[in-house]
């Protein structure tokens, strides 16, 4: 009996051991970056401050890693196209991969020029002011990755330059016009990656699962879209992943990425052809050829990710470190290794830490998820900002995805809605019918293909006025039979943090700035 509860005791104090130990970890990470800042300080004024940024910098690079990168490999982990072990280790190495080849060397000292740098005079104003920015960030990430909430850490830091900016120079140094487009991509960002992952997997349902035959409208269509997959991440990757080495225009990263969408298909199609002779003729076996496609994906999105994001934790460090070793204030600043360094590893250690949390609200809290659907979920995260890109709006990759996932689970709502009216009708018009003949004509209707389903459905109404429903009637049919594929708590929860995220932020950054300016004034 004893022995039974102390094993109780045990598995009870389980889940506080691994937080202590996770909490622990980074205490160690923060810890390091001081050290280590530490020895590069010597005979420099306010060198202290350098060793609190990087520290500020570290937290934030850690609640990046929680909370922004679930985006990227979300999906897949709820598709089960990867487990969550195998989505973290990809993840990891190719955000510190983005990070450290295509993070660049030079930063911009005021994230999409939001506030106007040459209104701030005295660099130590400057100083104080992105130390308050990005501590405001990171706090705000840390609390929304506690409210399992996907959030845009762009968004984190631009609320926290804001707000410390116009605590430190009044109204009039913001960039009014900047924060507008900013606050626009609050709903065109959603709504762009839900419109367009809904197409993609209208598309798949329409080409391949909507055939009587799904084996052969597989080997004809995953080819194809392995390779838009292909052509839109090739050049989603040289626009933004490679752009801080390797600047060119939209059409020469098309071409470029035309180029390889076609070497993809020629080596893909006979790849899905041998494949798909070993799945089943069904929804699940076509699932199955989608997975190594979401696997690079994942790592594709990861490593953009990183090489672009990275910023948001480094940047105003870098500005800090420019700052105190140049004694002035630079609209571009020189990223140091070492600072670089603590945006690729911090984000690494936040993600292994506490990324699952977001990973499995992304990827399985919001909508159900199978391959085909993060399969279109991946693809609007490319396309979207590729599109946004070329017509100039703003947009973010966090909305991008959340709203690409909100997209489908809609989609899916709309197409059950849609298919329970159609029962209904063949019910409505075999009513005084053996059940037996109605249940061989549902059979029949399920089994056939889509333009088939049409066909059974156009006889039926030509055949019985009971069939012909009102519009009322259609609609009040579609309210009773409505799947609700997607938690709208969570479609609430998230939409009310997105909008709160430059404000909390700014108002957290405002209040810091004022504290740390009483600190460090004489």
């Amino acid at each position: 009996m004893e022995l039974k509860n102390i094993n109780q005791i045990e598995e009870a104090t389980q889940p506080g051991r691994l937080e202590s130990l996770r909490f622990g970890v980074a205490i160690v990470f923060i810890v390091g970056i001081m050290l280590l800042t530490g020895t590069t300080i010597h005979g420099v004024a306010n060198g202290y401050l350098l060793v609190a940024a990087a520290m500020i910098g570290g937290y934030m690079a850690m609640n990046i890693g929680a909370n922004d990168v679930a985006n990227n490999v979300g999906p897949a982990v709820g598709s089960k196209a990867l487990t969550l072990t195998g989505a973290i280790i990809i993840a990891a190495i190719f955000e510190a991969a983005g990070a450290l080849v295509a993070g660049g060397d030079v930063v911009s000292t005021i994230k999409k020029g939001i506030i106007d740098p040459a209104l701030i005079a005295n660099p130590d104003v400057f100083i104080w002011l992105m130390m308050s920015a990005l501590l405001a960030g990171a706090i705000w990430l840390n609390i929304a990755t506690a409210m399992s909430a996907p959030v845009s850490t762009t968004h984190s830091i631009v609320g926290g330059v804001l707000g410390a900016g116009i605590a430190a120079g009044g109204l009039d140094i913001a960039n009014w016009a900047k924060m507008g487009q900013i606050a626009a991509s609050w709903v065109i960002s959603p709504v762009l990656g839900g419109l367009i992952a809904a197409f993609f997997l209208y598309l798949i349902k329409r080409t391949i699962t909507y055939k009587s035959d799904m084996h052969r409208a597989a080997k004809k269509m995953v080819p194809v879209l392995v390779a838009i997959m292909a052509w839109s991440f090739g050049t989603y990757l040289i626009l933004k992943g490679l752009k801080k080495i390797w600047a060119v225009d939209f059409i020469t990263a098309s071409l470029i990425g035309l180029a390889i969408a076609i070497a993809i298909y020629i080596m893909v199609r006979p790849m899905v052809s041998r494949a798909a002779k070993n799945v089943s003729n069904d929804k699940d076996g076509v699932n199955q050829l989608f997975t190594i496609p979401l696997i690079f994906a994942a790592a594709l999105l990861s490593f953009a990710h990183g090489a672009n994001d990275v910023a948001n934790a480094v940047g105003p460090l870098a500005a800090i470190n420019d700052a105190i070793m140049h004694g002035g204030i630079a609209t571009k600043a020189h990223i140091p290794i070492w600072v670089m360094m603590v945006g690729a590893v911090g984000i690494a250690i936040g993600l292994a830490l506490y990324g699952p949390k977001l990973i499995r609200t992304v990827g399985s809290e919001i909508t159900e998820l199978d391959q085909m659907r993060a399969f279109s979920i991946a693809m609007a995260a490319s396309i979207t900002v590729i599109i946004a890109s070329q017509l100039g709006l703003p947009v973010s990759s966090t909305h991008i995805a959340v709203g690409g996932v909100f997209g489908v689970g809609f989609l899916r709502e709309y197409l059950k809605a849609s298919y329970s009216t159609m029962i209904e009708e063949i019910k409505d018009h075999h009513h005084d019918q053996d059940e037996t003949i109605v249940e061989a004509f549902l059979i029949e209707f399920k089994r056939a293909s889509l333009d088939d389903k049409k066909y059974m459905l156009q006889q039926l109404k030509e055949h019985s006025a009971k069939a012909e429903l009102t519009k009322s009637e259609r609609k009040s049919l579609r309210k009773v039979y409505r799947h609700e594929l997607v938690k709208r708590s969570h479609l609430m929860k998230i939409a009310a943090a997105w909008v709160i995220t430059v404000p909390v932020s700014g108002l957290m950054a405002a209040l810091l700035y004022y504290t740390i300016r009483g600190m460090m004034s004489p």
